[in-house]
């Protein structure tokens, strides 16, 4: 008797519970389609769906950088030579205009004799047709020193990143960094800005921005970029312990950057430039010692006499407070200020002396140093040196002026720029160097130095006596 009410109150519920859950699952997809639309208005949503935006529009001008070429391995177990093996590389670039120019890394296409870049959506053409595969690309120059290369595939109305102004890069300001580490191409991940002029070496006035957003080897060459999507540095290290991301990203600066690119762009190689100054970064130990009306800023250590500066008026003890406008607070800033001023520009260069401030226009002009400033002077494809991979100039009366004083030996020919059609084996010569000899026979012009080489029989070592900054060796050069 006492079971009936009960099994009955049981039906009860049963049938309320499903009364409700028929409602609930009439009235449910209206209800989640306002939840969600609601929801992906929120800060989170919005923020996610913006990073999509960005990667979907940046991803467009980043490229997969293939390199094959040959190098030497000592993998082989059984001896303890070196021998020469195929190699293959994989970097990133960024395509910074419509007709094809891409920058990538020095290192990434250092001793390359193929590239090809892989585009997304660039591998495919029309409806119908087939898939184009990677682009062949041509090396259009290289600087070493800043570790930046500029490509060119021959191609038009390319989408192209803007670079922006890496002076006004914030720490802490969100970043992104793009590229193919270990070989996965279009790659994106997030981190922001460690520092914005960060030294690796100081012997290197090289500035470099730190980044923990996640960059791995492959990542080399592909550009940084803001949440405007504009590159605000190329990605080219790493210091880690393990080979893999440590969060101690390193990239080039975009103004340094912009700088290069426009030089090779142009003239297919760097100018590098200065005022003939020596400088310190102020420290509080300068301050107390010197009574120093300032806690920061460079200091003047000593001008050339002769040089720019000199003539402009600057002298020893001048604090340096600005140039262009833009505050310096140590030699880095103000070699990376420096470095934004072409050949034959004037710095504007503001300095604190005797506690009033002066400001001194300085004009800019070429270090003596720089091997790259002959590249100038070849007149044309006469001055290729296959065989050595070099580009060779004869030595006028004019040209041992330049050199800066009288050659240890007379004769010769100076080496201009490299090209990387050498297929020699051991160093080879470098830009400023000059060549006297091949195989012991005298060199007077590029002409001799191209006969002397035809006249060698196959698979015969070469030895070159060179001059290098005053002196003389020899460079031992074989043949694959």
């Amino acid at each position: 008797m006492s079971s009936r009410p009960l099994f009955s109150a049981t039906i009860v519920i049963s049938l309320l519970f499903a009364s409700l859950a028929v409602t609930a699952q009439t009235e449910r997809p209206a209800r989640t389609a306002d939840a969600a639309k609601a929801l992906k208005n929120d800060p989170l949503h919005v923020f996610s769906q913006s990073v999509q935006a960005l990667s979907a529009e940046v991803t467009k001008s980043v490229v997969q950088v293939l390199t094959a070429g040959f190098g030497l391995s000592d993998k082989n177990e059984k001896t303890d030579t070196a021998y020469l093996a195929p190699q293959r590389g994989i970097g990133a670039g960024v395509i910074l205009s419509p007709d094809g120019y891409i920058v990538t890394n020095a290192h990434v296409v250092q001793g390359a004799r193929k590239i090809r870049v892989r585009l997304q959506g660039l591998e495919k053409q029309a409806p119908g047709e087939a898939p184009r595969g990677p682009i062949e690309a041509n090396l259009v120059g290289v600087d070493r020193q800043t570790d930046l290369a500029v490509l060119k595939i021959d191609m038009k109305a390319l989408p192209a990143l803007a670079l922006a102004d890496s002076n006004e890069l914030k720490q802490g300001q969100v970043v992104f960094a793009f590229g193919s580490p270990l070989g996965l191409e279009n790659s994106v991940t997030m981190g922001i800005v460690s520092a914005t002029a960060r030294q690796i070496d100081t012997d290197n006035p090289s500035i470099y921005i730190q980044t923990d957003a996640p960059i791995n080897p492959g990542n080399s060459g592909g550009p940084l970029v803001d949440v405007d999507g504009h590159v605000v540095g190329i990605n080219t290290f790493i210091l880690s312990q393990s080979g893999g991301n440590e969060g101690l990203g390193f990239a080039i600066p975009s103004n340094v950057v912009r700088n290069i690119y426009e030089q090779i762009r142009t003239e297919g190689h760097v100018h590098r430039g200065q005022i003939g100054v020596f400088l310190r970064t102020i420290t509080p130990d300068l301050v107390a010692g010197l009574h120093l009306p300032v806690s920061d800023g460079v200091l003047l250590d000593d001008v050339v006499p002769g040089s720019p500066a000199d003539k402009a008026g600057l002298k020893v003890g001048d604090i340096v407070t600005s140039v262009g406008g833009k505050p310096v607070d140590n030699v880095r800033q103000f070699s990376l200020d420096l470095y934004s001023y072409k050949i034959g520009q004037k710095a504007e260069v503001s300095v604190l002396r005797d506690g009033k401030a002066t400001t001194f226009s300085v004009p800019v002009v070429e270090r003596r140093d720089d091997p790259m400033r002959f590249a100038d002077l070849v007149s044309g494809p006469e001055n290729l040196v296959n065989r050595l991979g070099v580009v060779a100039i004869n030595i006028t009366g004019e040209l041992k002026e330049v050199l800066g004083g009288d050659l240890r030996i007379p004769n010769g020919v100076l080496v201009a720029a490299k090209t990387p059609t050498s297929s020699l084996l051991g160093e080879g010569p470098q830009p400023g160097d000059v060549i006297h000899s091949v195989n012991g026979t005298p060199i007077q012009n590029v002409t001799e130095l191209k006969k002397s080489l035809r006249e060698l029989k196959p698979g015969a070592p070469i030895v070159l006596q060179i001059e290098r900054s005053g002196s003389l060796s020899y460079l031992v050069l074989d043949t694959e």
